[in-house]
C-alpha cells in the first residue's frame, strides 16, 4: 500500500499537537454531548467544537465534498428519526405546527427543537472527528494508537485500515484509465446512480487488485517478521504543555455537561 491518506492539517495548531490528543478530544467531546437535551447548551458545545475544528485549519476545497456527505446524511438522518418515525418522547409536548401526510406524525415545536439538537449534535461530533482523518500524519497513527495502550498488531491493523480507502481508490482510477486506454470509454455523467452503474465493469478487477494488494502486504509483513517480537517505534510521543490543557478543558467540558445533565440544569425536553 503506497497511497496514503491526505494530510491536510500539516503546520496548524492541531497537526503539531500529539496525534493521541485528536484521539482523546472526540470520545471526550461525545461524553460531553450525548445526554444534552437543551438546544442552547448544545449550541454552546458547538461553538467549542467549532473552535476546534477551525485550530485545524482544513482547506476547505479539500474537505468540503466530505461535509456534503456528512450534512447530507445527518439531516436524513435526524428528519427520518425525529420526524418520520414519530418515535420521540417529547412529541406530545409543545405546540402541534403540523401533520406529516404519509405517517401522520404530529410535529410540534418540542419535535422541530429535538430535531435541531440532534442536528447540532452530530454536526459539531463531525466537526471534531475531522481532524483525527485530515490532521494526523499518516506515520503516527500506529504509534499513537500503541501509546495508547492497544496491542501492537491491532494499532498497525487500524494504521493499514486507515491507508485502505485511498490505496482502493487509486487502484479504481488505474482500473478505469486502463480500461479506457483499451477502447472502453466510461460514460459521464452528474447522476450519483448513473455513475454507480457504469462502475459495474470496474467491479471485478478492483476487487482482484485489492484481495492482491492485501495478500503482498501481509507477505511482505511476514517476511520482515511483524509479530515475532514486541515491535519498537521510530517515532517517539510525549504529551506537551499545550496537550495536556487541550485535554483538561475538554475533559473538563464533559464532567461539567454530565453534572448539570444529573443535577436536572439541562432536562428541559429539548424545547430552549
Amino acid at each position: 500500500m503506497d497511497v496514503t491518506p491526505r494530510y491536510l492539517g500539516a503546520g496548524s495548531f492541531l497537526g503539531r499537537r500529539d496525534p493521541r490528543v485528536l484521539l482523546l478530544v472526540p470520545v471526550l467531546y461525545l461524553a460531553a454531548v450525548a445526554r444534552v437535551d437543551d438546544l442552547r447548551v448544545m449550541l454552546g458545545c458547538g461553538l467549542v467544537a467549532l473552535i476546534y475544528y477551525r485550530a485545524a485549519a482544513l482547506p476547505w476545497r479539500q474537505v468540503r465534498a466530505n461535509w456534503a456527505f456528512v450534512l447530507a446524511f445527518t439531516t436524513i438522518a435526524v428528519t427520518v428519526n425525529s420526524v418520520f418515525t414519530g418515535a420521540m418522547t417529547v412529541a406530545a409536548t409543545g405546540e402541534p405546527l403540523f401533520t406529516v401526510p404519509l405517517t401522520g406524525t404530529v410535529v410540534t415545536t418540542a419535535t422541530l427543537s429535538y430535531s435541531a439538537t440532534l442536528l447540532v449534535r452530530f454536526i459539531t461530533i463531525a466537526m471534531v472527528g475531522f481532524p483525527v482523518a485530515f490532521c494526523i500524519a499518516p506515520t503516527d497513527l500506529g504509534v499513537a494508537f500503541a501509546r495508547l495502550g492497544l496491542s501492537q498488531r491491532l494499532a498497525y491493523a487500524v494504521e493499514l485500515t486507515f491507508r485502505f480507502v485511498p490505496s482502493v481508490v487509486a487502484s479504481m482510477r488505474e482500473t478505469i484509465d486502463a480500461q479506457r486506454v483499451r477502447g472502453y470509454d466510461h460514460p459521464r455523467t452528474r447522476n450519483p446512480v448513473r455513475r454507480l452503474i457504469a462502475l459495474k465493469p470496474v467491479v471485478i478487477p478492483l476487487t482482484v487488485n485489492t484481495l492482491l494488494d492485501a495478500e503482498d502486504t501481509a507477505n511482505a509483513m511476514d517476511l520482515r517478521g511483524f509479530g515475532a517480537k514486541r515491535r519498537t517505534w521510530l517515532r517517539e510521543l510525549s504529551f506537551g504543555r499545550t496537550d495536556y490543557l487541550v485535554l483538561a478543558l475538554f475533559a473538563a467540558l464533559a464532567v461539567g455537561m454530565n453534572a448539570a445533565k444529573f443535577a436536572g440544569w439541562t432536562a428541559t425536553g429539548g424545547v430552549p
